[in-house]
């Protein structure tokens, strides 16, 4: 297995951090970036052969054409861009405000395409690549409370998906990752909140931020054993479109699925009626 080249955002901690150790620890060669990279340091102390620094805020659109021109620069290439810088937002839709609303896109889905799309001529050039863009289990089905960012991730993995079909003639594969509840710092330190709490929400947004709290720091997942589930996909031949991570996501797709296709049946006369009849 040849050397790879990365890019992963958002390395400073949680699934960023646990992916760059596990890709530079056997080898591979990774740009690491952060809002502070002064967070990195120990990583770059640790493989500086083949890792490099680079300051990365995603909404700064001029800063990610450099930081994509600089690794390619460092590196040569890049074979791996992993989209995994973001954040939560708690809130009813009414709750959030216009700017929190504003910002939880910009990080969680514009800064992502922007960063592929100045990775795509690239990826063109060398008629192979891989885009791994880190999804959530609110993208599975959506919880009350998470109405923006469970939007935003969905959104994520729209483009996805037409991204696979765009960039399948010269080699280009992308991976969704859909992880469930794992020990990171995304409940205490990557989670905003909306500034407004009205009471009629209590009984359902008001439910689920007590649940997330409550679990927080006791999340079945161990995001180091997720880097190597992730590694494993990058290295097989046909990597997955979608990579379900976790038991608590697994058994949250296949309800959502067998849900659906029950409604799909019980709908199922009324929607080919809308046809009309053969001709």
């Amino acid at each position: 297995m040849s050397e790879k080249v990365w890019l992963i955002t958002g390395c400073s901690s949680g699934f960023g951090r646990a992916l760059a150790e596990a890709a530079l620890g056997r080898g591979d060669s990774v740009v690491l970036t952060a809002r502070n990279v002064a967070t990195l340091a120990d990583l770059a102390a640790r493989w500086p052969a083949n890792s490099h620094l680079a300051t990365l805020d995603v909404t700064d659109f001029k800063q990610i054409q450099q930081v994509v021109d600089e690794a390619v620069r460092v590196f040569g290439r890049i074979d791996i861009l992993v989209n995994n810088a973001g954040y939560g937002l708690l809130g009813s839709l009414e709750e959030c405000s216009p700017a929190q609303i504003r910002r939880n896109f910009e990080v969680n889905f514009f800064g992502p395409l922007e960063l592929i799309r100045c990775a795509l001529p690239h990826f063109r050039a060398a008629r192979s690549g891989h885009v791994l863009n880190i999804s959530a289990a609110a993208a599975i089905a959506n919880y009350a409370g998470f109405g923006i960012y469970g939007s935003a991730k969905c959104a994520l993995e729209g483009m996805s998906e037409s991204l696979a079909a765009e960039g399948r003639s010269f080699g280009l594969k992308v991976t969704i990752v859909q992880p469930g509840p794992f020990r990171t710092d995304f409940i205490s330190r990557s989670l905003d909140r909306a500034q407004v709490a009205l009471p009629e929400y209590e009984a359902s947004v008001g439910k689920f931020a007590k649940f997330i709290d409550g679990i927080d720091g006791k999340q079945p997942g161990d995001p180091d054993l997720a880097a190597h589930v992730i590694l494993q996909a990058v290295d097989a031949e046909r990597p997955p479109l979608l990579l379900v991570i976790g038991k608590y996501a697994l058994d949250k797709a296949r309800r959502t699925i067998a849900g659906r296709d029950a409604e799909l049946k019980t709908w199922e006369a009324a929607s080919v009626a809308a046809d009309g009849p053969a001709s």
